[in-house]
C-alpha cells in the first residue's frame, strides 16, 4: 500500500521545479547499477554513447527514474537464464544541430502487442502478472519526461523487442557566478547508515549520494542497532519510520538507551502515511524527516543539516572509527 501511494502521488504532483543540466550518461550508469541485479541473469548490457554529448535540461533524480522504469521493464519482458541470448541496448546521441540529446533503451524480450502498444502510458494498464505491477512506472515515466519539455515513446515488434526512445533539450547555459556572489557551502563528506526495508530505496541514495558520502544500507533495524551499539560509527543515520520488525520509532527508544548521543544524527523517512503514534512520536522528538518519494536536493539538505549541528556541538563527539 505504502508503494502504491509513493506511485500515485509521483503521477499526481507537478514535476520538481529544481532542473539544470544534467550529465545522460551518468543518469544512465547510475540506472543501471541499480538495477544490476536484476539484468545480468536475463541480459547482456550494451552501451553506445557519442562523445561529448551536451547536458540536458532536466532533475537529475527525477530523469534516473525515468531511466530506471525502463531499464526494469526492459529486464522484465525477458525470461531469466538467457542472458547470453539476450541484449538490453543502450544509447545516447546527440542529434545534427546538438539541441537534442536522444536516448534509446532497447530490449531483445518478447514485445508488446500492437493492439495494446497505444495504452502503454496510461495509468494502471499494464501487461505484467498480478503482483508484479500496477501499471504506474511508464505513466509516471511519461509524464516526467514531457513536464521538461521532452518527448517518449515506444515501438515493438512480437518476439524481437521493444524500443523506448526519449528526446531531451540540450541545458542552457548556466551562467557564471559574480564575484560578490554567495557561493552555497559544500557538503560535508558523511558516512551514512540508510535504514529502509525497501532494498531498493538504500541502493537508490547510495547511487546518488557516493563517492561523496560513504552510504552504508541495511534493510533492518536491529541489525542497523547493533552496528552501532559494537562501536561502528556514523555521521548520518536515515532511517525510516515505519518498517516490520523493529520500526524506527523503536529504534530510536532503543537508540537512546544504548547510544544516546546518536539521537541527534537521525532523519526520518516516511511514506507520507502516518499512524496517530507516528504523528505524536515525531512531535516529540522534534527530528527532522523527508517524505517519499524526496528529491535530491530535500536528501542532501537533511544530511547537511545534520552535520552541521552536529559539527557546530563540542559535546557530539562519534566513537573512534
Amino acid at each position: 500500500m505504502s508503494a502504491i501511494v509513493r506511485d500515485l502521488r509521483g503521477l499526481s504532483r507537478p514535476a520538481d521545479d529544481t532542473r539544470g543540466p544534467v550529465d545522460v550518461v551518468a543518469a544512465l550508469a547510475a540506472a543501471i547499477k541499480m538495477t544490476h541485479n536484476e539484468l545480468r541473469h536475463r541480459a547482456r548490457i550494451v552501451q553506445t554513447y557519442d562523445d561529448n554529448l551536451p547536458r540536458v535540461h532536466a532533475n537529475a533524480s527525477r530523469l534516473g527514474q525515468v531511466f530506471l522504469n525502463l531499464l526494469v521493464n526492459a529486464a522484465h519482458a525477458i525470461d531469466e537464464g538467457h542472458a547470453d541470448t539476450n541484449e538490453i541496448r543502450i544509447r545516447a546521441s546527440a542529434s545534427a544541430d546538438r539541441k537534442t540529446v536522444i536516448v534509446e533503451i532497447e530490449d531483445t524480450g518478447a514485445g508488446i502487442p500492437p493492439e495494446i502498444v497505444g495504452r502503454i502510458f496510461d495509468p494502471f494498464f499494464t501487461t505484467k502478472p498480478v503482483g508484479v505491477g500496477i501499471g504506474l512506472g511508464l505513466s509516471i515515466s511519461h509524464q516526467i519526461v514531457q513536464s521538461i519539455g521532452g518527448e517518449m515513446s515506444v515501438s515493438s515488434a512480437i518476439g524481437k523487442g521493444t524500443t523506448f526512445r526519449i528526446l531531451l533539450r540540450e541545458a542552457a547555459p548556466v551562467p557564471l557566478l559574480a564575484m560578490d556572489e554567495p557561493v552555497p557551502p559544500a557538503s560535508i563528506p558523511s558516512r551514512i547508515l540508510m535504514i529502509d526495508d525497501e532494498i531498493a530505496v538504500g541502493r537508490a541514495v547510495r547511487a546518488l549520494l557516493e563517492p561523496e558520502h560513504e552510504v552504508i544500507p541495511i534493510a533492518r533495524a536491529t541489525a542497523a542497532l547493533a552496528r552501532i551499539t559494537a562501536g561502528e560509527a556514523f555521521d548520518v543515520i536515515l532511517c525510516d519510520l515505519m518498517m516490520p520488525e523493529m520500526s524506527g520509532m523503536e529504534f530510536y527508544e532503543h537508540l537512546a538507551k544504548l547510544a544516546p548521543q546518536y539521537r541527534e544524527r537521525i532523519v526520518f523517512v516516511t511514506g507520507g502515511a502516518f499512524t496517530e503514534q507516528a504523528r505524536e512520536f515525531l512531535a516529540t522528538t522534534k527530528r527532522p524527516r523527508i517524505e517519499k518519494p524526496f528529491t535530491e536536493e530535500q536528501l542532501r539538505g537533511a544530511i547537511d543539516g545534520v552535520n552541521h549541528a552536529r559539527l557546530a556541538d563540542p559535546a557530539d563527539i562519534a566513537p573512534p572509527r
